[in-house]
């Protein structure tokens, strides 16, 4: 008999963060190949080494009943914590599948005795139910919506784990604008407040929460790995959408290399499934390994999205809007017209070109060809055209100069905004112009800076603020907004603004000026203005620009899918109805130009 002198099998982690590799020891190659017959992901490097997808092995560890030397088999120490914990999982997940209802193993009357006398934070009934279903399982999914206190509920579950499963400190990944709410909670919620950094180069072995954004995680991984590892832990994904590339993200692969080195894994977003069902397998993959990316697998593979809701419910807690107890905000889809040249160049970047596009028909082809380039078309094609700088804005001509009679289209197109304002930015204009009138403030997204910029311009007269990926003031900017009665606007980008920060406070309408494919980025941007704090009668408006005959139409419907996706899934009407908004008339529509010119000197008279 060989291997007597070591390991029969040595189990470990691979090159890759997602997978195992399984070394034979001498004598065992052809149990390896046996083996490898039994796992679907199973690749031999040598005749005694195999990689194997680190969900598949754990998904399959009945295979390794195959073994004949079980008693020899040596395992990474966090790789066999994880098995166990994923073997564990699975009877934990079954029995709570099997039982209608599940079981409770703990109850949300006992969250004040289990966080103990230095949690002094105030709990609402819902985030102690949430906190009770999250202890109840070994690792966690809230998806409650935007607002409903995610921050602080996961704080707590932290607290309960210090006080009764040794768990000592906290990883926390999100993107920048959460920084704000941990901080904030941590000093709300502990008569001693936790011990937080933001992580760096010099870390300070006393930090009991550590902080890091997603675009900082991959160079750090092997440093946070370190820490997870040297003193029982916990990691928490905040905003955990960021990840829903799974292994074929940069943010995904990162995180799934930090879990096994965690005893608590918790997960916190309002939006886990913005673009469809593999969203979800990534999410629950990384929080139960092996069997989480399964149990989605199966219950959406027949398609009855409802009956998908109810089986996976017992593996997520929610929050809805309904149980906040806001109004629901009214939103509207305003569609707007295209001025006559603004339809002759979207038409030739659509390949259907008029006299006056002869000669440029390749240059219009190129720039048809790339989304973002229509996106923006729906909105100006004088966007496309290149200024001074990159981020120059559109100088509008009121009123509009005639268009010169032989000027080739593609001339027309860079010079557009002296013969034409875009019906949107006139849409915008008028909306904060009455908005101001009432005395209410606009928040209005646009994702692309230099509309941004366009808009910046056009709004001079109500002191708008402005903040984008390049903006180096944001919190000057975002407190003037909240504090200077004289701002009126807050212009950003969804990208930028769209995650971890409150504005219902001072804002209550909101204008979308384009919209691009992600369901999640809206769903978030929408509740900067919309979540728990607002007063029960706060009428919340939303109104959604959308340029008829244009990609933005395209957008609405994809949006829509999506939105019907996650409001299925996730069982919450309020998310469904979204997927399709009510149409309105434009409030600017009736304006023709001798109006616009008239409002526009008189709000610059007002600026002076």
């Amino acid at each position: 008999m060989t291997g007597m002198s070591g390991p029969s099998l040595v189990i470990g982690f691979g090159d890759d963060v997602t997978k195992a590799r399984l070394r034979a020891g001498d004598g065992h190659e052809a149990d390896l190949r046996r083996l490898a017959l039994r796992l679907r992901s199973g690749v031999q490097r040598s005749a005694s080494t195999m990689d194997v997808d680190i969900d598949d092995l754990l998904t399959n560890l009945v295979a390794l009943a195959s073994w004949p030397e079980r008693t020899s088999v040596s395992w990474d120490p966090q790789l066999a914590a994880l098995a166990t914990d994923s073997n564990a999982d699975a009877q934990t997940v079954e029995a709570r599948l099997a039982s209608d209802p599940p079981p409770v193993e703990v109850s949300a009357h006992d969250i004040d005795l289990l966080t103990g006398p230095d949690w002094i934070g105030d709990l609402t009934p819902f985030q102690r139910r949430d906190i009770a279903k999250l202890l109840s399982l070994r690792h966690g999914a809230n998806f409650s919506v935007p607002g409903a206190g995610k921050t602080r509920v996961a704080l707590a579950v932290f607290q309960v784990l210090r006080q009764t499963k040794g768990i000592e400190r906290v990883l926390i990944v999100g993107p920048k604008s959460c920084y704000e709410a941990w901080h904030e909670e941590n000093a709300i919620c502990f008569d001693t407040p936790l011990r937080v950094a933001v992580f760096s180069r010099e870390e300070d072995p006393a930090t009991e929460a550590l902080i890091v954004n997603y675009e900082r995680l991959a160079p750090a991984v092997n440093e946070l790995g370190q820490w997870l590892a040297a003193r029982p832990a916990m990691l928490v994904l905040d905003e955990a959408h960021r990840m829903k590339l799974g292994a074929d993200g940069i943010y995904g692969s990162a995180c799934l290399a930090l879990g096994p080195r965690a005893r608590h894994r918790l997960i916190l977003t309002g939006t886990p499934a913005p673009n469809g069902a593999r969203d979800l397998e990534n999410l629950f993959g990384f929080v139960w390994p092996g069997h989480g990316r399964q149990k989605v697998l199966q219950a959406v593979a027949g398609g009855d999205l409802p009956k998908a809701s109810r089986v996976l419910r017992p593996l997520f807690t929610r929050t809805t809007k309904a149980e906040l107890g806001l109004t629901p905000p009214e939103t509207k889809m305003v569609p707007v017209p295209m001025p006559p040249l603004h339809q002759e160049v979207y038409e030739a970047l659509c390949g259907r070109f008029s006299a006056r596009s002869l000669g440029a028909e390749e240059d219009f082809a190129a720039l048809g060809k790339i989304v973002v380039y229509m996106l923006m078309a729906a909105t100006s094609p004088a966007l496309l055209s290149v200024g001074t700088t990159k981020y120059e804005p559109l100088a509008y001509q009121v009123p509009p100069l005639s268009v010169p009679p032989d000027t080739p289209l593609f001339k027309l197109m860079q010079d557009l905004p002296s013969y034409e304002l875009s019906p949107k930015y006139q849409e915008t204009l008028a909306i904060v112009a009455k908005n101001a009138a009432d005395g209410r403030k606009t928040l209005v997204w646009s994702t692309f800076i230099r509309s941004l910029n366009t808009l910046q311009r056009l709004l001079s007269a109500f002191n708008p603020a402005m903040v984008h990926g390049g903006t180096e003031d944001r919190e000057d900017q975002i407190r003037r907004f909240r504090n200077d009665p004289d701002c009126m606007v807050l212009l950003s980008n969804p990208a930028t603004l769209g995650e971890g920060i409150s504005l219902h406070h001072h804002c209550h309408d909101a204008v979308y000026v384009d919209r691009d494919f992600a369901a999640g980025r809206f769903l978030q941007s929408l509740d900067r203005i919309h979540r728990l704090g607002l007063p029960p009668e706060t009428e919340t408006r939303i109104t959604v620009l959308v340029t008829e005959s244009s990609i933005d139409e395209i957008v609405t419907a994809r949006l829509g899918d999506k939105l019907e996706f996650m409001g299925r899934i996730l069982d919450d009407p309020a998310v469904h109805e979204l997927a399709d908004l009510d149409e309105e008339p434009a409030v600017g529509g009736g304006l023709d130009q001798r109006d616009i010119q008239a409002l526009l000197g008189h709000l610059r008279g007002r600026s002076s």
